[in-house]
């Protein structure tokens, strides 16, 4: 007995711009790239590796920071507490804008970035900890790991 064959489907509708022209942007959940989108899409296709992406549901805040990991761009849910970072698996700090400092490191003077009320923060270059507030004789100190 023949199996049926199933219909074919139905074409999808074909895109309408809105009028303003909205467009929101997504990083590539494959390679990472930042995607623009049109308003109202449901999922993104890469066009560099041919990810699709799921976007968030209306109304949902992003934010992004940098990965202190490997320094690719994160995309995360406004008010996460921590990133897992989906290239190197690094769990990074999510913090709001007004919750952070910043410093130099003491002995590579890389921009380092700490939550308010830290006593330290380590370099993730050069493993040097650099006091926060302290006086300038205990402001460096060595951390080897």
């Amino acid at each position: 007995m023949p199996v049926p064959l199933a219909p074919y489907p139905t074409p999808p509708a074909p895109f309408t711009a809105q009028p303003n022209g909205a467009q929101s942007q997504l990083v590539c959940s494959g390679c990472r790239n930042l995607l623009l989108y049109p308003v109202g899409a449901t999922s993104v296709c890469c066009a560099v590796c041919n990810a699709v992406t799921p976007v968030p549901p209306p109304g949902t805040e992003m934010a992004q920071l940098v990965c202190g990991g490997c320094h690719t761009l994160l995309m995360y849910i406004r008010g996460a507490t921590s990133v897992q970072c989906s290239c190197c698996h690094t769990v990074n700090l999510a913090l709001e804008a007004n919750q952070v400092a910043q410093v130099n490191c003491g002995n590579c003077r890389m921009l380092l970035m700490y939550q308010y009320g830290a006593r330290s923060v380590k370099c993730a270059v050069c493993n040097f900890v650099t006091s926060v507030g302290a006086s300038p004789s205990t402001i460096e100190q060595k951390f080897n790991n």
